[in-house]
């Protein structure tokens, strides 16, 4: 097979580095990194293949590559690519669906529970040696068990989300999204647990409600006043999602306003979120930096499946997972 050039626009385990050096002429070079930023630009003229993520690929990036043949993702999220650009220029755009969905659901119910027991919060209590008593019951969490869980969007990280709420905590599960989901054939062991309910319906009866919407022009902001306003008196918040879709002026004033108890939030609209935002430090808000898939063997994991895709579209197979950009 013809070599040919491909850009890694973000670090990638040296397994999976060799497997395309071993294939095709490779330049590694970061863009965010300010050394290798002109590496970057300079690669672009000649590249066929590109892998990598959480970099903007715009049409005005796309227009300094003329030659690209194919994209990949580490990530299952696409919102940095301009879509429809690449599909009018014909350019195939793989992910990685599938290989994080467990993990990201460990990580949404790790914060989960974490807010409900407020374990950050009594962690620090400990650490800064405050505790010199038994706390009392203002420093008290809430159960998890038994309450409802709200979910917002029912994809595979949804779904694995529900399991483990109904089946491991008897959590009864409602669920939002806009067809319902054929559980016989998807996820059997939900039938009769998670139901597929309007959301005006769900966010009166969750106790606790998870965003995990993927980010498009329908859901940018979506979670706004009108929203959190809905969300039974009580409620607890959570995103796993992508942090554009909560408006989070709203989201502040649900919390220090409305009847919001608490929120854990894994995804902010701006990321690494700005020392300035009052999210960083409000004494209802368990942040964490967008560590739902960050473990060493998920990781990994995402960066083989997206290598694997590359090296097939650059052979003219059909990749593993590829993305349909004439839907998006």
């Amino acid at each position: 097979m013809q070599k040919k050039k491909v850009l890694v626009f973000r670090e990638l385990p040296d397994d999976q580095l060799a497997r395309l050096q071993a294939v095709h002429e490779v330049t590694v070079a970061n863009p965010r990194i300010a050394a290798q930023r002109e590496a970057f630009e300079a690669a672009l003229p000649t590249a066929q293949g590109m892998i990598g993520s959480a970099y903007p690929v715009d049409a005005a990036l796309l227009d300094r590559a003329p030659k690209l043949e194919a994209i990949a993702s580490v990530s299952v999220g696409v919102d940095n690519y301009a879509l429809s650009e690449l599909h009018a220029r014909g350019i195939l755009l793989c992910h990685t669906p599938g290989v994080l969905d467990e993990t990201v659901a460990d990580t949404v119910f790790a914060i989960l529970m974490a807010t409900c027991r407020r374990v950050v919060e009594l962690s620090n209590l400990v650490r800064e040696g405050r505790w010199d008593k038994n706390i009392g019951d203002e420093l008290f969490g809430f159960d998890v068990h038994g309450k409802t869980l709200g979910l917002l969007g029912f994809g595979r990280i949804g779904q694995a989300i529900a399991r483990r709420a109904a089946l491991g905590f008897g959590m009864p599960v409602l669920y939002h999204a806009r067809h319902p989901v054929d559980l016989a054939a998807q996820a059997p062991e939900l039938q009769g647990r998670a139901i597929h309910t309007p959301l005006d319906d769900l966010l009166a009866r969750a106790d606790i409600v998870v965003a995990m919407l993927p980010l498009s022009d329908s859901t940018r902001g979506m979670i706004d006043a009108r929203v959190f306003g809905a969300m039974k008196p009580g409620a607890i918040f959570i995103n796993g999602g992508r942090g554009a879709t909560v408006q989070e002026d709203a989201l502040l004033a649900a919390l220090d306003h409305g009847t919001l108890r608490a929120a854990g939030l894994d995804v902010f609209a701006a990321e690494p979120l700005p020392k300035a935002s009052p999210l960083r430090t409000h004494p209802r808000v368990t942040p964490l930096p967008h560590i739902g898939s960050a473990t060493h063997e998920t990781r990994h994991a995402m960066a083989e499946l997206a290598t694997t895709c590359l090296l097939q579209a650059l052979a003219g197979e059909r990749p593993a997972a590829v993305f349909d950009t004439a839907a998006a």
